[in-house]
This record gives structure tokens, sequence and C-alpha cells, in this order.
């Protein structure tokens, strides 16, 4: 995996999906230490999914003053995305995909999408969103794959970069707090475990 070069990168331009407001992505950082989920396509239901567990980690992330921003390759399926609630954080577009591309984030052909899509961690994933009642839809740019990028205040230092390989990969919520040195007090998808005449979460 090749290192990446804040400063470089972080001249790149993303759109406010709240405000349109143009800024550079070192902006992101600038003040705080801040998480960059990209997603595949905002009408994706595995990037729905994704978007609703590291979501789980928001509360913790504000109050380690960390910044949650989800960044979409594309507009199409912003709005849908956005009234669906499915991501907690600040959302972003890189219109020009360059941010993607300079961090590694692979593009599928046709032909090589298909096998991808059909994996088993995709299926898996597609299963645990169903059941959660996540859908989605197959518009706009069924190409793209995503990752994440967790850089340090001031743009200090990468703390993690990772790429996805597959459609249906994604990082652990431990492997995220980790990363920034805080204690997170949720779990992936944990169902409530009950014994006796107690339950816990």
């Amino acid at each position: 995996m090749a290192k990446v070069d804040l400063a470089q990168v972080g001249k790149n331009s993303l759109k406010s999906a709240e405000t349109g407001e143009i800024v550079e992505l070192q902006s992101l950082w600038q003040d705080q230490p801040v998480v960059l989920f990209f997603l595949r396509r905002f009408g994706c239901q595995i990037c729905r999914w994704m978007a609703s567990e590291i979501s789980k980690l928001e509360p913790d992330l504000r109050a380690s003053r960390v910044a949650l921003v989800g960044v979409g390759p594309e507009e199409f399926g912003l709005k849908e995305f956005k009234e669906g609630g499915f991501f907690k954080g600040s959302i972003y577009v890189d219109e020009q995909k360059k941010t993607y591309k300079d961090l590694g984030f692979k593009r599928y052909t046709a032909v090589s999408v298909v096998p991808a899509a059909l994996g088993k961690k995709v299926r898996e994933i597609a299963a645990k969103a169903k059941a959660d009642g996540i859908q989605g839809n197959f518009s706009g740019d069924l190409l793209q794959s995503g990752g994440m990028l967790i850089v340090a205040k001031g743009g200090e230092k990468v703390l993690l970069h990772f790429i996805q390989d597959s459609p249906g990969d994604h990082l652990p919520l431990e492997d995220i707090s980790k990363a920034l040195g805080i204690s997170a007090t949720v779990k992936a998808g944990q169902r409530p475990v009950c014994n006796d005449d107690v339950c816990t979460r």
C-alpha cells in the first residue's frame, strides 16, 4: 500500500452536502482528528449498512473531539441517503473522484465488478443490511470502491488507511477506535445477551 501524502491529498476539493460549499480536504483535519469514510455509492445497500455501523461510534468520537465524515464519489443518491439517516457525521462529495484515486481506491471494470459483487462477504453483509431494514439500489457509478482514512489533528500523520479489496470489506469498529486511541462503548452488531434475571448489551 502506497504511503499517503497528506500535504498533496489535503489540497483536493470536496463539496459539502449540507451547504454546497467547496472545501479543501485538509480543512477537515485542521482542528481535530478525523475519520473519513469513503463510500462506494450513496445508493449501495452495503455502504448504507457500513455507514450505519460506523455511526454507532459517533457519540464516542464526538466525546473525544474526533470528526466523523462520509465522502461519496457523486451526488447521485445523496438525497435518499440523507433522508434515510444512515450516517451520523458530515457528508461531502468528491465530484472529481480525485481523492478516491489518490488514496488508491480501485475502480472495477464491467467484467470484474460482477464476481466482486457476488462474493461471500458481500452476500453476508447484504443479509445483515436486509435484516436491519436497509435497502439499496443499483443507480449511479457501480464501479468505484471505497475505504477509510483516519488522520491525526493538524494532519500530523495518517493513523489508518484502509482500502476495500471487495465491496464487502469493512473495518471492525474496534480497529477504528484503536487507531484513534479511544475507548468505544459500542460493539459492532452485538445483540443483547440475557441470562437469568439480567440483560446486558
